[in-house]
C-alpha cells in the first residue's frame, strides 16, 4: 500500500474498538520480530511537559552526534511529525512500508480470531519497526495516555524512565483522583531501570515513590528551585544552575522546570553511557524547538498559540499570563481564541484562564468527533466572562480577533493542540488577504 492507503488503513482501525490490556500489542510485536527489544529507549510519561522535555533531550543528544529517534503525538502540521530521526521526518514511502508489513501480521491475527489492533497500537508498532531498521542509537518514546496499559509500555528495559508533571486529565480512563492517575503513569517504572521526575503534588509523589520502592530503584527528582532565572520573556529565558548559565528559546514559566528536568536526565544518561558535553547541553537547550507551546506565530499584534487543555496546563498558562503581561500594566488587551474537546474539564480550564481576557472567541476543533461545538463552549465560557462570541469557522475567529486587536494587544489561541495547525494556516491566509486589499 502507498502512504494514503496506509493512513486510511490506520483510520479504519478505529471501527474495531479496543481491548483493555497489552496482550494484543505483545502478540502483534512478537509476530513482527519484537523490534522494540533491541532499542535503547528513554520512556517519557506524565500530564504536562512531555513534548518539551523530549524536545530538549532530542536537541542535545543530536548535537552530541547520537542517532536519535523521536516518537510523539499529537502533531501540529504534518502527521509524519510523530516519527523523526535527527530532525528528519519519516518519508511517505518508509511509513507505507512499515504499515504494509504490520497489516500482513494483523491479517493473520484477525483470521485467528484475535482482536484488531487500535490505530495507536499500529502507529507505535510502526515506530518500533522504523527505529530498528534505521539503527537508532537511542529513542525518545512518548507515552500516548497513562502509562501502565499504554501501547508504548511493552518496552522491557528502558534506559531511563522520565515522568513529567502529573495533573488531572483523561479522568474517564485513568481515574478520578490524582493518586489514581499517578499510579497509572508510574506503570512505566521498571525494575532495574532508573527513573527521574519533577517535584510533584504530594498524592502523585506518594504513588511514584511507592512504585519505585516496589521496583527496588531510587526515587530521583529534579529540583527546579535550584535554577535562578536571570532573563525571561516571550522569546525565551535564561537561568543559572550549578554555576552555569543556560538559555532556552521556549517561553512559559513552566519551561524552567522542564529544562532542569532534561538537564538532570542528561546527567543520569552520562552515567548510563550516553555522555554529552557542557557545550552540547547549552547549545542543544537553546536550539530546542517545540511548536504550539506558548509559541509566537505573529507580531503586531502579538499572537501566541498554546496546547493548554487541562486544569494543570491552565494553571501554568494563567501564571505565565500574569508573569509576562499583567505585571507590566501597559493596558494590553488579551483576546482569546478557544477550542476544546468535550471530554476535557472545560469549566476548570475556563475558570482559571478567562479572568485575564477582555474578549473571547470560541471555535470547534476540526475533524474530530470529540470536539465540543463552539456554541456549547461559548455557553460555558459565559459563566465566567461576559464578552464571548461563538464562531462557525476558525477563519472567522481569526478575522474577528485581528479586527478587535490593536498593535500592542495579544491574541492567545489555546484549548487543544488539534486546531493549532489549521489556525496557523488561517492566520497566514488572513494576512495575505489583508495585504491584497
Amino acid at each position: 500500500m502507498d502512504y494514503g492507503e496506509s493512513r486510511a488503513y490506520i483510520k479504519d482501525a478505529e471501527r474495531y474498538g479496543s481491548v483493555l490490556g497489552l496482550d494484543n500489542m505483545y502478540e502483534m510485536m512478537k509476530r513482527l520480530g519484537n523490534p522494540q527489544d533491541s532499542l535503547k529507549v528513554i520512556h517519557v510519561a506524565g500530564t504536562n511537559g512531555k513534548g518539551s522535555v523530549i524536545a530538549y533531550l532530542y536537541s542535545v543528544l543530536g548535537k552530541a552526534g547520537y542517532r536519535v529517534g523521536r516518537y510523539v503525538s499529537p502533531t501540529l502540521y504534518s502527521y509524519r511529525e510523530r516519527l523523526e530521526i535527527c530532525g528528519e521526518r519519516i518519508t511517505c514511502e518508509e511509513f507505507a512500508e512499515c504499515v504494509t508489513e504490520i497489516s500482513e501480521v494483523i491479517r493473520e491475527m484477525t483470521r485467528e480470531g484475535l482482536p484488531h489492533p487500535t490505530p495507536f497500537e499500529i502507529e507505535t508498532a510502526a515506530a518500533f519497526l522504523y527505529f530498528k531498521k534505521e539503527n537508532c542509537d537511542i529513542v525518545l518514546l512518548e507515552v500516548g495516555m497513562g502509562g501502565d496499559l499504554d501501547a508504548t509500555n511493552i518496552i522491557k528495559r528502558p534506559v531511563l524512565s522520565i515522568i513529567v508533571s502529573i495533573s488531572m486529565d483523561h479522568m474517564g480512563f485513568l481515574g478520578s483522583t490524582l493518586r489514581e492517575i499517578a499510579e497509572k503513569k508510574a506503570g512505566i517504572i521498571k525494575k532495574g531501570c532508573p527513573m527521574i521526575t519533577v517535584k510533584q503534588k504530594p498524592e502523585a509523589e506518594a504513588a511514584l515513590k511507592e512504585r519505585c520502592k516496589k521496583m527496588e530503584i531510587p526515587f530521583v527528582y529534579a529540583d527546579s528551585s535550584e535554577a535562578q532565572i536571570t532573563e525571561e520573556g516571550i522569546w525565551g529565558q535564561s537561568f543559572w544552575l550549578k554555576g552555569e548559565e543556560y538559555r532556552i528559546s521556549l517561553a512559559g514559566v513552566y519551561q524552567k522546570e522542564n529544562s532542569v528536568l532534561a538537564l538532570k536526565a542528561l546527567e543520569l544518561l552520562e552515567e548510563l553511557g550516553y555522555p554529552t558535553s557542557l557545550k552540547e547541553r547549552k547549545e542543544g537547550l537553546l536550539a530546542a524547538s517545540w511548536k504550539g507551546r506558548f509559541t509566537v506565530i505573529h507580531k503586531d499584534p502579538l499572537m501566541i498559540v498554546d496546547g493548554a487543555h487541562n486544569p494543570g496546563a491552565a494553571d501554568m498558562m494563567a501564571e505565565t499570563i500574569r508573569h509576562y503581561f499583567m505585571r507590566k500594566n501597559e493596558g494590553q488587551k488579551l483576546i482569546y481564541i478557544m477550542g476544546m474537546f468535550r471530554d476535557k474539564d472545560c469549566r476548570s480550564v475556563l475558570s482559571k484562564t478567562l479572568p485575564f481576557a477582555q474578549q473571547v472567541f470560541t471555535i470547534q476543533t476540526p475533524d474530530n468527533e470529540r470536539a465540543l461545538p463552539s456554541g456549547e463552549l461559548a455557553d460555558m465560557a459565559r459563566e465566567f466572562h461576559p464578552d464571548v462570541t461563538a464562531c462557525d469557522h476558525i477563519s472567522d475567529a481569526v478575522a474577528q480577533a485581528f479586527q478587535a486587536a490593536g498593535p500592542k494587544d495579544v491574541i492567545l489561541a489555546f484549548g487543544s493542540l488539534s486546531f493549532i495547525g489549521v489556525l496557523t494556516e488561517a492566520v497566514k491566509q488572513y494576512k495575505t488577504t489583508e495585504r491584497g486589499n
